[in-house]
């Protein structure tokens, strides 16, 4: 897949669709955003599992998700915002930013704009950020 990066978030969680618009309209995201419930995941090289557990960044053939999700949303958001994107590649700010947003993602149901729709479904934890 090349092209426009693509954000994908659970549309159903008012928590996620919060965050989305916050980063729209504070950080500038520059990239397809989209519910992940509207979009074809396989053509996009992911899974509903993986969607279903964390934001999903894609670019290039390339899936990204959580915290380095969101590090490469801020790297491609350019200046301010790039510099804190590269430094979230970096262990062990890499490792902080991965267990912040874990811990985020399993009480998203319990933060601003939370329901109990955005209850964070069981799966497996991708350490690496990536596929």
């Amino acid at each position: 897949m090349t092209g426009r990066p693509v954000l994908l978030f659970d549309g159903d969680c008012g928590f996620c669709t919060a965050s989305v618009r916050f980063a729209e309209r504070r950080i500038g995201v520059r990239a397809r955003v989209a519910p992940w419930q509207c979009e074809d995941l396989a053509a996009l090289g992911t899974t509903r599992e993986r969607a279903e557990r964390e934001v999903l960044w894609i670019e290039g053939g390339r899936v990204r998700g959580g915290a380095q999700a969101v590090a490469a949303l801020l790297r491609a958001a350019g200046l301010p915002w790039s510099p804190l994107g590269f430094a979230l590649r970096v262990p062990p700010l890499r490792w902080v930013a991965q267990g912040v947003y874990r811990l985020v993602a399993v009480n998203r149901h319990r933060l601003p704009g939370g329901t109990p729709a955005c209850a964070a479904r069981p799966g497996p934890a991708d350490q690496s950020g990536t596929a």
